[in-house]
């Protein structure tokens, strides 16, 4: 992870928007990753203590966003886990993840909401100052 990757939240109405900011798309799409699981809960509560392997495909940076976050999103309600670290690999149109965390402990996670999905709201996928930007609103 670089120097320059972060994760931010940003106010949408009832719904949240996610950001994640990094020297290269893959690093930014896993800060958004990131962002999306500090809605949750947070981060530093979640142990990465198994891996799941995730992988997607999209037409363009902006659906792989979407697509992304949706797949998190999926494995984490269908495998009622949550994540805390992301490793990314973005070629082409294709995404290859691998996400570490663990399975939800109500009393020591304390979920706060459930995220539905992402949208198309604020989206936003794009490369300035060196720097990739990731970022949409997700329905909670």
């Amino acid at each position: 992870m670089s120097d320059v990757a972060r994760w931010e939240h940003f106010p949408h109405q009832s719904d949240v928007g996610v950001r994640g900011i990094g020297a290269s798309l893959a690093e930014a799409l896993a800060q958004a990753a990131l962002a999306l699981t500090a809605i949750v809960t947070e981060i530093e509560r979640v142990r990465a203590a198994a891996a799941v392997e995730i992988r997607c495909r999209a037409s363009d940076p902006e659906m792989l966003l979407v697509e992304w976050l949706d797949a998190v999103i999926y494995e984490m309600a269908t495998r009622r886990m949550l994540f805390s670290r992301y490793d990314v690999r973005v070629a082409g149109h294709a995404l290859e993840a691998t996400a570490w965390g663990e399975p939800v402990d109500v009393a020591r996670h304390e979920p706060a909401v459930e995220v539905k999905a992402a949208t198309m709201s604020a989206l936003r996928v794009a490369r300035r100052d060196g720097l990739w930007t990731a970022e949409c609103v997700v329905d909670v």
